[in-house]
């Protein structure tokens, strides 16, 4: 994580920051203050301080990832040369705005899931942007939800393509349990009653029940039940779940709720960087 951040600070900075260079003497400090100016949920905090002390800048966190800021809460103090906070403001600030927004969405729709059903997941997918997506799944954590895979090593997801591309669905799971490692799961997604029966007797882990209504994924649930398969496999919704319907899913019986939504339209958390005492 530190070479990515280092390698963000490369990019923005590239040779030099010319306008603090050319208004700032090298040797001037100054005490600054990162500042909420609205309500949500924090996180990025732990980014920031790899960033203030990789510029050996002193630095004080009052909230942590997870934590609840309100407007104009401080939520890092920082003192040092002036040169380097300026030259790190943006980014740090790119990034916890970021982040921030992902988690306060997430804390929304995981209190908001939870009402409904006390024992349900909110997962992220991998909607990410690439080159930040860790920093996301992250902010998804620090919003009460669940990360999902980070990568693709994480677990065996065989989705539509797969299959396409194996056969059949039968052949998909063969295969992925004589070729993938015992300590690895196998998430299999699905688009029919047919199938879902078949994953579940396959005994794979994880069935997500793609794009499919709260009304048909209770229908599924329901076979699985009278077939004695609905125990021993985890049931996953996903696709084209959003504010509006998630309770209806979090209501249906499943036990994990996966949505790109937290990720990809997450508005940012407003927060600025000010310097309050210079010299």
């Amino acid at each position: 994580m530190k070479n990515a951040l280092r390698q963000m600070i490369r990019e923005d900075i590239g040779f030099e920051d010319i306008t603090t260079n050319a208004l700032i003497d090298h040797d001037m400090h100054a005490r600054a203050e990162i500042l909420s100016r609205e309500k949500g949920v924090i996180a990025g905090v732990d980014v920031a301080e790899m960033i203030l002390a990789d510029f050996d800048l002193d630095y004080s966190v009052n909230y942590l990832d997870g934590d609840t800021v309100t407007e104009n809460d401080i939520i890092i103090s920082i003192e040092g040369n002036v040169r380097s906070i300026l030259s790190v403001e943006r980014t740090i600030l790119n990034l916890m705005m970021r982040m921030s927004g992902i988690a306060t969405l997430t804390a929304k729709m995981v209190n908001k899931a939870l009402q409904a059903n006390p024992d349900i997941i909110i997962a992220a997918t991998r909607k990410t942007t690439p080159g930040i997506q860790f920093f996301e799944k992250q902010a998804v954590k620090a919003g009460g939800g669940d990360t999902h895979r980070f990568r693709l090593d994480d677990c065996v997801m065989v989705k539509d393509n797969h299959i396409a591309a194996v056969g059949n669905l039968k052949a998909a799971i063969d295969k992925a349990k004589k070729n993938v490692s015992f300590t690895k799961k196998i998430e299999v997604e699905v688009e029919s009653l047919g199938d879902a029966i078949l994953a579940a007797q396959m005994g794979v882990d994880i069935i997500m029940l793609d794009n499919m209504s709260p009304e048909d994924i209770k229908k599924i649930l329901n076979e699985l039940v009278k077939l004695d398969l609905r125990e021993n496999v985890i049931i996953e919704a996903s696709g084209r779940i959003n504010p509006d319907n998630m309770v209806d899913y979090a209501l249906s019986g499943v036990d994990v709720i996966s949505m790109g939504f937290i990720t990809h339209s997450a508005p940012i958390l407003d927060l600025s960087l000010e310097l309050i005492q210079i010299g």
